[in-house]
């Protein structure tokens, strides 16, 4: 089952207490305070997994937890910290609060990692409140517990080449032609409900990543057909192939009506660097030349998955567009620039400080405040 949106709950471990405990020795009955600090709780981290492909196998596995950071001991001996929980998912994801929809995440890179949630700091010992008036304190902080988030998470689809057309353009029959993929092929529109990912080697060392899209409709851009649930994976895509049947008696217009949809989904999306196709050639006499004027001032290539006509130099023109874009910016589609102050380690709080008092150095925060020892 393909699926590409699902909310999580994460929860990181609560840090450990912290232990009031007195030096006990053979020659020493009545030693100071040596009680250890708590350990900092789990946290909950994300990592981009290559070899993911949706987000299916978040269905069954709602929540994460980090684990608790264990409790301070004596003769100062500090609490284990708490096992992270990891979240995996593919590469093109994006991380969300779900309920003030701050950006989290933007988890395109493999092997890249980011923090969902922090885990609670450990509490301190008593041996941290001794002082020349308070010999044997009896008291230790607790462990601050960790976040909590409920997450939503997208997946846009990274590829090379996004496949747009009408339904029954020949997608699905190109992608099968040009890769191992093998998506549902039939005569009648909508054979494909959902994205479908190929990869064709072109040369020997050379490969595109194509996403085969469901067809578009007018007026997908506002729900009709399967338009609204897949659309946003065009967004990843560096290079669109415009995909029209050689046999269509007004591609002009169906080109128009493409971008039109694109553009309206999301502005700038109709204008994409882009290829013209028309599909199923062999169905067209030998003397017939569809569209001698081109479409949209441009000589559309002529392809037939069927017999293998004009596949190689399609695939030779795709490789050459998307490697000289390779060269130039990322792959749009993702946060706004703004959204991504909030990415990755995510600082302390603001109200996290040390003011100043004559002769003492106190710690302010969301912790109680403790005066009279520096941490």
């Amino acid at each position: 089952m393909f699926v590409d949106e699902c909310d999580i709950d994460v929860c990181a471990g609560n840090g450990g207490h912290g232990c009031v405990s007195f030096r006990r020795e053979k020659y020493v009955p009545r030693g100071g305070p040596d009680g250890g600090d708590g350990g900092d709780g789990g946290s909950v981290r994300l990592r981009v997994n290559p070899h993911l492909r949706t987000l299916s196998h978040l269905r069954h596995t709602p929540a994460f937890r980090g684990s608790v950071g264990g409790a301070g001991m004596g003769k100062k001996m500090y609490g284990a910290r708490g096992a992270d929980a990891l979240v995996e998912v593919p590469p093109g994801t994006l991380v969300c609060d779900a309920e003030t929809g701050e950006w989290i995440a933007d988890a395109v890179s493999a092997g890249e990692e980011w923090l969902l949630a922090r885990g609670g700091k450990g509490g301190k010992g008593n041996f941290h409140f001794r002082s020349s008036t308070r010999r044997a304190p009896r008291i230790a902080e607790p462990g601050t517990p960790g976040e909590r988030r409920r997450l939503r998470l997208t997946l846009k689809l990274l590829a090379d080449v996004g496949l747009v057309g009408l339904p029954n353009a020949g997608k699905s029959t190109l992608l099968a032609r040009v890769s191992n993929a093998r998506p549902k092929i039939a005569g009648y529109p909508f054979t494909t409900l959902a994205p479908v990912l190929g990869i064709a080697a072109v040369g020997e060392d050379s490969s595109l990543v194509f996403a085969d899209l469901p067809g578009l409709i007018e007026g997908a851009h506002a729900g009709k057909g399967l338009g609204q649930r897949f659309l946003r994976h065009i967004e990843r895509t560096r290079l669109l192939l415009i995909l029209i049947e050689a046999t269509d008696p007004r591609p002009e217009e169906t080109h128009r009506l493409l971008r039109r949809e694109l553009e309206l989904w999301s502005p700038g999306l109709g204008s994409r660097e882009s290829l013209i196709c028309l599909t199923k050639a062999d169905l067209l006499a030998e003397q017939e030349r569809p569209c001698p004027g081109g479409i949209a001032g441009r000589v559309p290539l002529r392809i037939s998955a069927a017999t293998g006509e004009g596949i190689a130099e399609l695939l030779g023109e795709l490789d050459r567009r998307v490697r000289a874009l390779e060269r130039g910016a990322a792959p749009p589609g993702g946060p706004d620039a703004e959204a991504g102050s909030h990415f990755g380690e995510r600082p302390w709080p603001a109200d996290w400080r040390l003011p100043q008092r004559p002769g003492v150095l106190l710690s302010a925060g969301k912790r109680e405040e403790q005066r009279g020892f520096v941490r």
